[in-house]
């Protein structure tokens, strides 16, 4: 969440940063403010009052030393006690609407975010052409069932639409390509893997931002409240919650692979078919926090893209990396890289990959802190990266490398994960 003491001190720059998310947030941040104020000036007077109080007490205990009556100093002490217990009730219900109102109020986007909506995205780079076909493609939900490695229609009898089954050598490429993509950044980028609980707390949700804005597209257990995590970022960023780590700990890098579970839906029937819209799918996220340092946070960013871009380069799968507007940035991002892989289906790029920067937005919610060089105590800043999700990678990599007789090609890349198979044939 925002810190109270900057929207006190940047009070401007706060709502001109969130007018460019939404101008609707705006007197959400006047209320915030209005509400700071009354609390603090509610403060002054308890404290002033509570002074008065503790006076009169040994004023009464004098009194009745001396065998003198006290009895109008303590009936004024019962109403001075009535004033305080009155503001100290309203200082209660303030602080509970500060903390609602505060988790509602998303994170200020950078400078260099373009402003708008989704059709304001800029695309920041293209790596490799679009491949064209000699032959009429087939889109991958065809491709998949002539190979029998992919069922929608038993997913959804199963579990309704928006869930599939992978099947034999299908399964075995979602496997190759999770343990493929954990391998090269344990192996090669010096990230810890962590296996996470799949069922987290409310304030694990709430600690990342998933909570309260998007209840409504979350799975929750209604018996224990715990919730079915959207994506691994939840669980593993929440491993440091109310820990205060050293700065030499830092930076501390995780990738952890899980299933997702999103109740979200495509936007009026769009993208429905196919893959591109599960509401069960299987994540590898990469997850990082560093110093409280706007320049080391930046790199990461960029690292952590990077890496990205590096396993799809050698799936040798095009792509375009999108520089996210303010209107589509989540709740508590400061800047967004997505990767758009290119999908023949949709005849267009398709999100596979999204990149995020939060500066201490989540750790300052999770108490997530770290002691500096000069034994000052700051807040981390997180990141985190799609490393992996699938079944949506699926789509181009079975699309793109698709044969004239229904065949799929395995990238070379992959050929070891799938003991040596070259082809998936029909």
């Amino acid at each position: 969440m925002l810190d109270i003491r900057r929207l006190r001190l940047e009070p401007e720059a706060v709502r001109d940063a969130l007018v460019k998310r939404d101008p609707e947030l705006v007197p959400i941040v006047e209320h915030v403010l209005s509400l700071d104020k009354e609390r603090r000036e509610g403060l002054m007077v308890v404290n002033e009052l509570k002074a008065e109080r503790n006076t009169a007490s040994k004023q009464v205990g004098e009194l009745k030393r001396k065998g003198e009556d006290a009895g109008e100093l303590v009936a004024a002490m019962r109403v001075t006690g009535d004033k305080i217990s009155k503001i100290d009730d309203r200082i209660r219900t303030i602080d509970q609407e500060l903390q609602d109102l505060l988790l509602a109020i998303p994170n200020t986007p950078l400078d260099e975010v373009p402003e708008g909506g989704e059709e304001e995205n800029r695309t920041e780079k293209i790596w490799g052409d679009p491949t064209t076909f000699d032959f009429e493609p087939l889109p991958h939900w065809d491709l998949g069932t002539g190979l029998d490695i992919l069922d929608l229609t038993r997913g959804s009898k199963i579990s309704g639409s928006g869930f599939s089954v992978l099947k034999g050598m299908g399964a075995r490429l979602q496997r190759g390509l999770i343990n493929y993509f954990l391998d090269v950044h344990t192996g090669e980028h010096g990230y810890t893997e962590v296996r996470v609980p799949y069922l987290v707390t409310r304030e694990a949700m709430v600690g990342t931002g998933q909570l309260p804005k998007f209840e409504e597209e979350s799975y929750v257990t209604t018996r224990d409240d715990l919730w079915l995590i959207p994506t691994a970022e939840v669980p593993i960023t929440n491993l440091h919650k109310d820990e205060l780590l050293s700065g030499m700990d830092l930076p501390v890098r995780y990738a952890g692979y899980s299933p997702c579970f999103r109740r979200e839906a495509g936007a009026a029937g769009k993208d429905t078919r196919g893959l591109l819209r599960m509401h069960q799918f299987d994540k590898v996220e990469q997850v990082v926090l560093c110093k409280n340092d706007i320049i080391e946070s930046k790199g990461w960013h960029e690292k952590i893209l990077s890496y990205a871009e590096q396993l799809l380069q050698e799936l040798k799968l095009p792509y375009r990396v999108v520089d996210v507007c303010t209107g589509e940035l989540g709740q508590g991002q400061v800047a967004k890289f997505d990767i758009e892989t290119w999908m023949p289906s949709r005849e267009s790029y398709g999100e596979t990959h999204s990149a995020s920067r939060f500066y201490d937005f989540q750790a300052r919610r999770l108490n997530v802190r770290y002691r500096d060089g000069q034994g000052k105590v700051q807040f981390c800043h997180s990141l985190n990266n799609t490393v992996i999700a699938s079944p949506r990678i699926l789509i181009p990599l079975m699309e793109l490398y698709q044969n004239p007789d229904g065949s799929i090609c395995i990238p070379k890349a992959l050929t070891p994960y799938m003991n040596g198979m070259e082809k998936i044939d029909p």
